[in-house]
């Protein structure tokens, strides 16, 4: 181990208890030990999970968050019995990893919830909001400290909470935590006074109008958060730890209004002087930690920060709450252990927080003990398969309902929460088995299959591996990205795979062979039926060197257009963004804590973008559009990147039918990673 990092493995304390190290893993939504959006149950996918996190050198885990009020059929956490036995039967196996379990309690979202067209549909329709009550009672759900609009519908707006309501809740927690405390579990966390929850919905003054001891003064808006610790330790007796979920500042302009790091605002919600405040009330009315991040729905990125936001974006401000606090305080949001470990190590704060590393590699801490950091297969902090609750203009959440109902999955792993069908199976038969494409696609099948006892071949027709994730991952802040690509190749080298590079393969009949893997990629999509196209810079071009002027018309708003546009302007470029669309990253599958975060930096550094606008011709130092109202305008511009998406490439087609070809990645359909990743793993697993 490196010295750097040994103060992360120091045991400290959370009330009488001892924690092994400074590790923790936070709450993830998907983990959960009684079940994610569905009826109650001891749930074996989300106890293995968590199980393989803490036998991996865990110090502190906590499972995804539980509501007290079940969205799904409306059970309250207290009243099935038989799920807590069978969690005290397993809790003697955890325990022999020597971690530390929390269970994290919440009282639900409020305005916050996400929701789903569908959901609007039986909310407005009052014949399916009646047949619909007893599976999902919307009015319920949604309620909120106030009136207030939802984060995801202006269709679904929520309603005030009764003080009756309330006072439900608050028994609830007090009997779900004597529940889990009977069980064996070592202390439960509340969730939350953090990210724009229902709980944080009371605390914060542009969401809570009430006139009741619920609202108006500090002392009555986290009257809700106190009374529940208090019930908490009247039931299971004060010497049982209860953390609690909290964001030091809201950083929120307003409903859906984030505010970006370095922006200058008036904070519509918890600034620092009240949190500093409100910090010493919460300890004092029994909180023994503090789990601290930033942030609110209206400004997700935070809370969960994609690849754009500055590495240990919270820690300086959670530091500082440290100083007004005398409980153990844990910091989360794109930490980086070394820097965790020094601010560990200069009492800044107690512990660290970890998330959606563990989702890519369960194994992390050991291999960090073990200086194999090199071995850690990285989070790129896309959110394609843990969080990719997705919204654009003209749709609430667009999400399918498979991926509602299974979060906490990976894009960059394909076994992470899905080991019912994602394992590796050794094989009985080893083949050799031709990849044509060395790409992510092409790798990961390599992978696979050498670890099944295969011997996989891959032909390259570049210099080296990675095909477009080369230039997918160029742009200055896609380091994880990076990461990722080293990864893979050291996994072919680690492996033995065989590759040939510099190798192009067109015809299937030459290789003479019967198991082939074609993972070719996509091609651009070139708008030839727009004049002077050919004056435009493919997208790809650009992302591996292409020069270009000072003025750049990027071409299309989707995902890649929009980080191109980014990176021009980081680069001191000025950026000009052209969409067909009447939103930017109007596409499904990107979280939004990533598209918010563009959308809103374009607008801050007044970045212009001309949606609904169609491009009808490229000269030389301009080109030509047409807007929503058929009227056309002129850009001035020095160069035109394209990108207007790309359609799958297999080079070769299945003629052969002595051979079987299967496709994985962008030449069998243009998704993500995710989809490359997860189809390479499937393809490789049949074989």
């Amino acid at each position: 181990m490196k010295q750097q990092i040994e103060s992360l493995f120091t045991p400290w304390k959370i009330g009488d208890l001892e924690i092994k190290n400074r590790i923790v893993m936070t709450s993830m939504g998907g983990t959960d030990l009684f079940g994610w959006m569905e009826k109650n149950h001891f749930d074996k996918a989300g106890a293995e999970f968590i199980l393989e996190v803490a036998r991996n050198n865990a110090g502190l885990v906590l499972p995804g968050c539980q509501p007290v009020y079940n969205p799904m059929f409306g059970q309250w956490l207290h009243t099935n019995k038989k799920m807590y036995k069978e969690l005290a039967e397993w809790m003697p196996e955890f325990h022999k990893t020597g971690a530390k379990l929390f269970v994290q309690l919440t009282a639900g979202f409020g305005r916050s919830f996400t929701v789903s067209e569908m959901m609007e549909k039986l909310y407005n329709n009052k014949a399916l909001r009646v047949l619909s009550k007893p599976v999902m009672d919307l009015d319920k759900i949604t309620a909120s400290a106030s009136p207030s609009p939802n984060r995801w519908s202006d269709k679904l707006p929520s309603r005030e909470m009764t003080k009756e309501e309330i006072q439900e809740f608050i028994t609830s927690f007090g009997k779900s935590a004597k529940l889990l405390k009977d069980a064996g579990v070592d202390g439960v966390e509340v969730h939350a006074v953090h990210e724009g929850y229902l709980l944080d919905q009371f605390t914060l003054l542009y969401v809570n109008k009430r006139t009741d001891e619920y609202g108006g003064s500090l002392e009555n808006r986290y009257r809700f958060a106190a009374e529940i610790v208090k019930e908490i330790k009247k039931t299971c007796g004060k010497d049982f730890p209860v953390s609690l979920r909290y964001s030091v500042i809201s950083k929120t302009k307003g409903f859906r209004q984030g505010a970006l790091p370095g922006e200058e605002y008036t904070e519509a919600g918890r600034d620092f002087e009240e949190s500093k405040i409100a910090a010493k009330f919460l300890q004092d009315a029994g909180y023994d930690m503090l789990n601290c991040d930033n942030g609110t729905y209206d400004a997700w990125y935070w809370a969960h920060p994609p690849i754009y936001m500055p590495e240990n974006c919270n820690l300086s401000d959670v530091a500082n709450l440290r100083k007004y606090v005398d409980i153990p305080v844990v910091c989360a949001g794109r930490m980086d252990p070394c820097v965790a470990a020094d601010a560990i190590k200069k009492g800044e704060i107690d512990g660290a927080g970890f998330a959606r590393q563990f989702l890519a590699d369960p194994e992390w801490i050991t291999k960090l003990i073990e200086d194999r950091e090199e071995d850690i297969r990285p989070c790129i902090l896309c959110h394609n398969g843990c969080f990719n609750m997705c919204h654009y203009k003209g749709v609430p959440n667009d999400q399918d309902l498979s991926d509602s109902l299974h979060l906490a999955r990976c894009a960059v792993n394909a076994e992470t929460m899905q080991r019912d069908k994602h394992f590796l199976k050794p094989t009985k038969r080893p083949k050799k088995v031709i990849i044509i494409g060395g790409g992510i696609g092409g790798m990961e099948a390599a992978r696979v299959l050498k670890l099944r006892g295969h011997e996989p071949v891959i032909y390259e027709k570049e210099g080296e591996l990675g095909g477009t994730f080369i230039a997918a991952s160029a742009e200055s802040y896609k380091g994880k990205l990076r990461d990722l690509l080293a990864w893979y190749k050291r996994q072919m080298k680690e492996l033995g795979v065989e590759v040939h590079l510099n190798t192009e393969v067109t015809d299937f009949k030459k290789l003479n062979h019967k198991d082939i893997i074609v993972a070719t990629g996509a091609k651009p999509r070139i708008l030839k039926g727009v004049p002077g196209h050919e004056k435009m810079i493919e997208a790809c071009e650009f992302l591996r060197g292409k020069e270009v002027g000072k003025k750049v018309v990027v071409v299309g708003g989707g995902l890649t257009g929009c980080e191109i546009a980014y990176e021009l302007a980081l680069m001191g470029k000025e950026p000009v963004i052209v969409e067909m669309k009447d939103d930017l990253i109007s596409q499904k599958g990107v979280c939004l804590a990533n598209s918010s975060y563009l959308r809103e930096w374009f607008e801050l550094h007044k970045v212009p973008v001309y949606l609904s606008t169609s491009l009808l011709e490229i000269k030389d130092g301009s080109i030509i559009c047409k807007d929503a109202e058929g009227k056309e305008l002129s850009i001035d511009c020095d160069s035109v990147i394209s990108s207007a998406g790309y359609i799958p490439n297999p080079v070769i087609s299945n003629n052969d039918r002595t051979s079987n070809v299967d496709y994985v990645g962008d030449c069998q359909k243009v998704g993500n990673l995710r989809s490359v990743i997860w189809r390479a793993y499937e393809v490789a697993m049949r074989i």
